[in-house]
Protein backbone atom coordinates (compact mmCIF):
# COMPACT_ATOMS: atom_id res chain seq x y z
CA UNK A 1 0.00 0.00 0.00
CA UNK A 2 1.30 3.16 -0.94
CA UNK A 3 1.16 6.23 0.64
CA UNK A 4 -1.83 7.47 -1.31
CA UNK A 5 -3.63 4.32 -0.67
CA UNK A 6 -3.02 4.51 3.07
CA UNK A 7 -4.41 7.71 3.60
CA UNK A 8 -7.89 7.00 1.46
CA UNK A 9 -8.02 3.93 4.04
CA UNK A 10 -6.99 6.38 6.66
CA UNK A 11 -9.80 8.58 5.92
CA UNK A 12 -12.83 5.91 5.16
CA UNK A 13 -11.86 4.83 8.42
CA UNK A 14 -12.09 7.94 10.06
CA UNK A 15 -15.67 8.45 8.05
CA UNK A 16 -16.70 5.12 8.92
CA UNK A 17 -16.65 5.78 12.42
CA UNK A 18 -18.05 9.21 12.69
CA UNK A 19 -20.99 8.57 10.39
CA UNK A 20 -22.09 5.33 11.90
CA UNK A 21 -21.52 6.91 15.75
CA UNK A 22 -23.75 8.92 16.87
CA UNK A 23 -26.38 10.52 14.29
CA UNK A 24 -29.61 11.95 15.75
CA UNK A 25 -32.20 13.99 14.15
CA UNK A 26 -32.36 17.55 15.04
CA UNK A 27 -35.63 19.27 13.40
CA UNK A 28 -37.26 20.17 10.15
CA UNK A 29 -36.87 23.82 8.95
CA UNK A 30 -40.05 24.95 6.96
CA UNK A 31 -38.54 28.38 6.42
CA UNK A 32 -35.42 30.11 6.84
CA UNK A 33 -36.13 31.27 10.61
CA UNK A 34 -36.10 27.51 12.36
CA UNK A 35 -32.93 26.78 10.68
CA UNK A 36 -30.51 26.10 13.72
CA UNK A 37 -27.45 27.78 14.33
CA UNK A 38 -24.88 27.61 11.99
CA UNK A 39 -22.09 26.32 14.30
CA UNK A 40 -20.61 23.14 12.52
CA UNK A 41 -20.06 22.10 9.06
CA UNK A 42 -23.20 21.06 6.89
CA UNK A 43 -23.82 18.54 4.30
CA UNK A 44 -26.65 18.42 1.73
CA UNK A 45 -28.54 15.63 0.19
CA UNK A 46 -30.76 16.53 -2.70
CA UNK A 47 -32.31 14.69 -5.37
CA UNK A 48 -35.89 13.84 -7.17
CA UNK A 49 -38.68 11.94 -5.55
CA UNK A 50 -37.86 8.43 -5.05
CA UNK A 51 -34.43 8.38 -6.28
CA UNK A 52 -33.25 6.98 -2.74
CA UNK A 53 -31.96 9.52 -1.07
CA UNK A 54 -33.52 7.98 2.86
CA UNK A 55 -31.73 4.33 1.96
CA UNK A 56 -28.22 6.54 1.07
CA UNK A 57 -28.40 8.53 4.51
CA UNK A 58 -29.07 5.13 5.82
CA UNK A 59 -26.79 3.46 4.12
CA UNK A 60 -23.89 6.56 4.83
CA UNK A 61 -24.63 6.46 8.65
CA UNK A 62 -25.57 2.52 9.43
CA UNK A 63 -29.23 3.19 10.26
CA UNK A 64 -32.18 0.85 9.04
CA UNK A 65 -34.57 4.36 9.40
CA UNK A 66 -33.08 7.20 10.63
CA UNK A 67 -34.14 9.08 7.40
CA UNK A 68 -37.62 8.11 7.91
CA UNK A 69 -37.77 9.02 11.43
CA UNK A 70 -38.25 12.69 10.30
CA UNK A 71 -40.71 11.87 7.42
CA UNK A 72 -44.15 12.42 8.85
CA UNK A 73 -47.20 13.98 7.26
CA UNK A 74 -46.17 17.39 5.97
CA UNK A 75 -42.79 17.43 6.52
CA UNK A 76 -41.63 16.66 2.93
CA UNK A 77 -41.55 20.19 2.32
CA UNK A 78 -39.11 21.06 4.97
CA UNK A 79 -35.23 20.74 5.31
CA UNK A 80 -34.73 18.07 7.69
CA UNK A 81 -31.48 18.33 10.37
CA UNK A 82 -29.22 15.50 11.78
CA UNK A 83 -26.32 15.78 13.75
CA UNK A 84 -23.36 13.68 13.42
CA UNK A 85 -20.53 13.16 15.77
CA UNK A 86 -19.92 13.55 19.63
CA UNK A 87 -18.91 15.67 20.09
CA UNK A 88 -20.67 17.75 17.04
CA UNK A 89 -18.89 17.52 14.18
CA UNK A 90 -21.29 18.36 11.13
CA UNK A 91 -24.61 17.85 9.95
CA UNK A 92 -26.41 15.83 7.56
CA UNK A 93 -29.11 18.35 5.78
CA UNK A 94 -31.87 16.23 3.83
CA UNK A 95 -33.86 18.32 1.23
CA UNK A 96 -37.17 17.73 0.14
CA UNK A 97 -37.46 15.92 -3.26
CA UNK A 98 -37.65 17.56 -6.33
CA UNK A 99 -39.58 16.68 -9.69
CA UNK A 100 -43.28 15.97 -7.83
CA UNK A 101 -45.10 16.53 -11.11
CA UNK A 102 -48.61 16.47 -9.34
CA UNK A 103 -47.55 19.16 -6.95
CA UNK A 104 -49.83 21.98 -6.63
CA UNK A 105 -48.01 25.08 -8.34
CA UNK A 106 -47.93 26.73 -4.82
CA UNK A 107 -46.08 24.00 -3.03
CA UNK A 108 -43.71 23.53 -5.72
CA UNK A 109 -42.65 27.47 -5.69
CA UNK A 110 -42.41 27.62 -1.99
CA UNK A 111 -39.90 24.75 -2.13
CA UNK A 112 -38.25 26.41 -4.96
CA UNK A 113 -37.82 29.51 -2.50
CA UNK A 114 -36.82 27.92 0.97
CA UNK A 115 -34.31 25.95 -1.39
CA UNK A 116 -33.10 28.77 -3.21
CA UNK A 117 -32.49 30.70 0.14
CA UNK A 118 -31.22 28.03 1.67
CA UNK A 119 -28.49 27.40 -0.62
CA UNK A 120 -27.76 31.09 -1.07
CA UNK A 121 -27.30 32.18 2.57
CA UNK A 122 -26.05 29.15 4.30
CA UNK A 123 -22.29 29.90 4.89
CA UNK A 124 -21.62 26.72 6.60
CA UNK A 125 -22.89 24.58 4.00
CA UNK A 126 -20.10 22.80 2.42
CA UNK A 127 -21.00 20.76 -0.23
CA UNK A 128 -24.81 19.49 -1.90
CA UNK A 129 -24.68 15.76 -2.63
CA UNK A 130 -26.79 15.62 -5.78
CA UNK A 131 -28.33 12.21 -6.02
CA UNK A 132 -29.62 11.00 -9.42
CA UNK A 133 -30.80 7.54 -10.14
CA UNK A 134 -28.60 5.44 -12.49
CA UNK A 135 -31.54 3.49 -14.51
CA UNK A 136 -32.69 6.80 -15.74
CA UNK A 137 -29.34 9.15 -15.10
CA UNK A 138 -29.72 12.96 -15.42
CA UNK A 139 -32.90 14.05 -16.17
CA UNK A 140 -34.04 17.72 -16.92
CA UNK A 141 -35.27 18.51 -13.18
CA UNK A 142 -32.05 17.26 -12.36
CA UNK A 143 -30.27 19.94 -14.50
CA UNK A 144 -32.86 22.61 -12.94
CA UNK A 145 -31.17 21.86 -9.19
CA UNK A 146 -27.85 21.70 -10.37
CA UNK A 147 -28.50 24.96 -12.24
CA UNK A 148 -29.94 26.50 -8.94
CA UNK A 149 -26.48 25.13 -7.00
CA UNK A 150 -24.84 26.94 -10.08
CA UNK A 151 -26.00 30.18 -9.33
CA UNK A 152 -25.83 30.16 -5.81
CA UNK A 153 -22.45 28.90 -5.94
CA UNK A 154 -22.42 25.78 -3.86
CA UNK A 155 -20.53 22.75 -4.67
CA UNK A 156 -21.69 19.47 -5.37
CA UNK A 157 -21.24 15.67 -6.47
CA UNK A 158 -23.45 14.04 -8.52
CA UNK A 159 -24.03 10.49 -6.89
CA UNK A 160 -25.38 7.83 -8.99
CA UNK A 161 -28.27 5.38 -6.75
CA UNK A 162 -29.48 2.30 -7.24
CA UNK A 163 -26.17 1.21 -9.15
CA UNK A 164 -26.82 -2.35 -8.58
CA UNK A 165 -29.96 -2.33 -10.79
CA UNK A 166 -28.35 -2.11 -14.03
CA UNK A 167 -25.15 -4.09 -15.43
CA UNK A 168 -22.37 -2.79 -15.33
CA UNK A 169 -21.67 -1.78 -18.94
CA UNK A 170 -25.13 0.17 -18.71
CA UNK A 171 -23.50 1.68 -15.42
CA UNK A 172 -19.92 2.20 -17.23
CA UNK A 173 -22.31 4.74 -19.89
CA UNK A 174 -24.29 6.13 -17.27
CA UNK A 175 -21.04 7.33 -15.65
CA UNK A 176 -19.68 8.93 -18.44
CA UNK A 177 -22.67 10.56 -19.35
CA UNK A 178 -22.90 11.88 -16.04
CA UNK A 179 -19.42 12.82 -15.51
CA UNK A 180 -20.07 15.10 -19.32
CA UNK A 181 -22.80 16.49 -17.72
CA UNK A 182 -20.70 17.61 -14.68
CA UNK A 183 -17.98 18.98 -17.06
CA UNK A 184 -21.13 21.61 -18.32
CA UNK A 185 -21.80 22.85 -14.80
CA UNK A 186 -19.54 25.27 -13.04
CA UNK A 187 -20.05 23.95 -9.48
CA UNK A 188 -19.63 20.06 -9.80
CA UNK A 189 -17.17 18.46 -8.91
CA UNK A 190 -15.91 16.55 -11.88
CA UNK A 191 -15.89 12.94 -9.94
CA UNK A 192 -19.59 10.89 -9.87
CA UNK A 193 -19.92 8.21 -7.35
CA UNK A 194 -21.76 5.19 -7.86
CA UNK A 195 -23.44 3.41 -5.26
CA UNK A 196 -25.49 0.77 -4.10
CA UNK A 197 -27.34 0.98 -0.87
CA UNK A 198 -28.77 -2.25 -0.71
CA UNK A 199 -25.07 -3.90 -1.90
CA UNK A 200 -23.29 -1.23 -0.08
CA UNK A 201 -21.49 -0.39 -3.22
CA UNK A 202 -19.51 3.04 -3.44
CA UNK A 203 -20.83 4.09 0.49
CA UNK A 204 -17.35 4.00 2.00
CA UNK A 205 -15.97 6.07 -0.49
CA UNK A 206 -18.62 8.63 -0.30
CA UNK A 207 -18.21 8.31 3.35
CA UNK A 208 -14.80 9.47 3.20
CA UNK A 209 -15.94 12.28 0.68
CA UNK A 210 -18.47 13.61 2.84
CA UNK A 211 -15.78 13.73 5.69
CA UNK A 212 -13.28 15.24 3.17
CA UNK A 213 -15.97 17.70 2.09
CA UNK A 214 -16.73 18.98 5.51
CA UNK A 215 -13.32 19.80 6.59
CA UNK A 216 -11.82 21.81 4.03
Amino acid sequence: MNEEEAAAAELEERARKLLTGRVEFLLSAPQLKFLPDPVVPEIAFAGRSNVGKSSLLNALTGRKSLARASVTPGRTQELNFFEVGDPLALRLVDMPGYGFAKAPVKVVERWKMLVRDFLRGRQVLKRTLVLIDSRHGVKDVDREMMKLLDEAAVGYRLVLTKADKIKASELAAVLDATRAEARKHVAAYPEVHATSSEKGMGIAQLRAAVLADSET
